[in-house]
């Protein structure tokens, strides 16, 4: 009886190995573009994976980093936007499980920019989801989101990072408010009547990779 008895602890313990190690497997961390892990302590500038080109009604850009724009001076909270030909502005990368420091794929994340804009700042630089823009049939990311409690008043602050092809893509698809109806979509670039390239919920993933800033 005591044989089998250990015979069970050991195999239970195998089962469990197993699943712990799949489990892992399914969450891997997001690598940088030196190979290291992201990290919740550290900057990093989000930025294309591949070099691309979008051309509006006059002229082309070349997109580079995400950072924060606006239509005019006036305008508040500030959107998340691409910026031409340069890295953008640097970001924290904030998990649901704050005591976790690796950032991982499939997990729920605030994303905020390192530093406040002095255009707007009474407003976080947190993203949420702004409401959707019927004038343009677009739901725009912007800021003004709190870190954590999640809920349904603030599960429009919460975003994923996934696997796609050979590198990442941005998503939303919160996990943290089970009972809370939103929806699962890629966030990809819109090229506003501005010219401005303004990340949104897309069918078409802007495809990135996250370079460490050395901001501190």
């Amino acid at each position: 009886m005591k044989m089998k008895h250990v015979a069970f602890l050991v195999f239970f313990g195998l089962i469990s190995e197993a699943l712990l190690g799949a489990g892992e497997a399914v969450h891997e961390a997001v690598i940088d573009t030196k190979g290291k892990k992201l990290r919740a302590d550290a900057n990093y500038h989000i930025i294309p994976a591949v070099p691309f080109t979008i051309c509006g009604f006059v002229s082309c850009f070349t997109g580079g980093g995400l950072a924060l724009g606006s239509v005019d001076d006036e305008s508040c909270p500030l959107d998340v936007v691409v910026e031409k030909a340069n890295e953008g502005l640097p970001l924290r990368l904030l998990p649901f499980d704050t005591k976790k420091g690796v950032i991982r794929v499939s997990t729920d994340l605030n994303i905020f920019f390192s530093d406040a804009d002095e255009r707007c700042p009474h407003h976080s630089t947190v993203w949420r989801l702004d409401d959707f823009d019927a004038s343009v049939g677009q739901t725009y990311v912007t800021t003004g989101g709190v870190v954590g409690t999640p809920n349904q008043h603030t599960i429009l602050n919460w975003f994923k990072i996934l696997k796609y092809e050979d590198a990442y893509k941005l998503v939303y698809c919160p996990s943290v408010c089970p009972s809370c109806h939103h929806p699962c979509k890629d966030l990809g670039v819109f090229v506003d009547e501005n010219n401005r390239m303004r990340l949104a919920l897309s069918d078409f993933p802007f495809k990135v990779k996250f370079n460490q800033s050395s901001f501190h």
